[in-house]
């Protein structure tokens, strides 16, 4: 993998530029679809590539761990192959599931000892078998294992956490670096600044992992319920710590402004699955703010669904209609907000990679941040 800067921002801190994979080129700054169980929910990857054109989308280790299980996909030939999805893939390395969906699990030096929220069977990931898992998977970009600390967090628990997290990041590199590919193409691995909200923690981890001197890395432990002025506080502190050369990628963020905002303080790629899971309870993100479709006040409303979109479902279907599809729970209604919203967030990055280009992006932000919260 490769990291090209192609811009930077003179008024903040924020950058264009390409991240070069085996699977295709990635224009920074980035929104990553979530696809969890090799779908991203109610898209066909037809229309994630025409319409919404993802340029890389994640799945999930454990889920895909879970079900349809190892065999299934190497069998298969790897992910890519198993879904028919030809671009760049990322997975995260499942501790994030492991800690907030298994009903009991237990952390130690080894790793994680957890029960499946399917079928109650018991399961160990270590960072040896995250790295073994992922190379099976066979993702472009993987992410170490990593203990994904709570929000609130005491500070003593924070830095024992940090600690074990860097400790199985050397493991995970040694097995990285020590097995190969699967499939014939490379993979790449990312490590994780943990931390919580604790700025010495912060900084200490991001001068750890900025040594291991991976291709990429990535922020974790933020948008897990702090304030968005904690969030931003900590990515700050972390960027200004991370190496420019090198992708950053903060995890699981966000909301639009969160995106815009965080991308003026260095960050280059974002996931959440905010754009698909609010789209199928009916609220749609769009340039001039929030609309709650379910709202009677659309009822009767027969414009376009965003006449400034140039996404065919935005321009053929009206407000209106998709408000009785979401009342009336068909399924077409889940599957035309989740295009919007993630078409939505693919312009709002491109967007903000040509204001960066051109020299417009800080203005352009500030005037963003202020109606992108609206509710229309």
């Amino acid at each position: 993998m490769k990291f090209t800067l192609q811009a930077s921002d003179t008024q903040s801190k924020a950058r264009a530029g390409v991240v070069t994979t085996a699977h295709g080129d990635i224009q920074t700054p980035i929104f990553m679809p979530v696809g969890t169980a090799g779908t991203v929910k109610a898209v066909h990857q037809r229309e994630l590539k025409n319409d919404i054109d993802a340029k890389i989308i994640l799945g999930n280790t454990y889920h895909l761990y879970l079900r349809p299980g190892l065999d299934i996909i190497e069998g298969a030939g790897g992910l890519h192959q198993f879904i028919g999805w030809d671009r760049p893939i990322l997975t995260d390395s499942g501790g994030y599931q492991v800690y907030s969906l298994s009903k009991v699990n237990k952390i130690k030096e080894e790793g994680v000892t957890f029960r499946s929220h399917i079928d109650g069977s018991k399961h160990l990931f270590s960072p040896e078998y995250a790295m073994d898992i992922q190379r099976t998977i066979g993702a472009d970009i993987i992410m170490a294992f990593d203990e994904c600390t709570p929000y609130p967090c005491d500070y003593k628990y924070a830095a024992n956490s940090i600690n074990m997290t860097h400790r199985w990041l050397k493991r995970c590199c040694n097995r990285f670096d020590t097995t190969e590919p699967k499939y014939g193409f490379d993979q790449t691995l990312f490590p994780i600044v943990q931390g919580s909200v604790y700025k010495d923690l912060r900084i200490k981890s991001a001068e750890f992992i900025a040594s291991m001197d991976r291709e990429g890395n990535a922020i974790g432990g933020l948008s897990v319920g702090e304030p968005a002025e904690e969030m931003y506080a900590m990515t700050e502190v972390v960027c200004n710590v991370l190496p420019v050369e090198k992708p950053r990628y903060l995890m699981g963020v966000g909301t639009p402004i969160n995106i815009l905002e965080n991308i003026a303080l260095g960050i280059d790629m974002f996931d959440c699955v905010m754009p698909t899971r609010n789209a199928r309870n009916g609220m749609l993100f769009t340039r001039n703010g929030i609309i709650n479709i379910g709202n009677k006040k659309w009822a009767d409303d027969f414009s376009p669904i965003d006449a400034e979109s140039d996404l065919y479902a935005d321009q053929v279907y009206s407000k209106a209609y998709l408000r009785h599809l979401m009342h009336s729970k068909e399924m077409l209604g889940a599957q035309i907000a989740t295009l919007h919203n993630l078409h939505f967030y693919l312009w709002l990055v491109k967007e903000a990679r040509e204001k960066i280009i051109s020299g417009e992006f800080y203005a352009w932000k500030n005037k963003m941040v202020t109606i992108l919260g609206n509710k229309l």
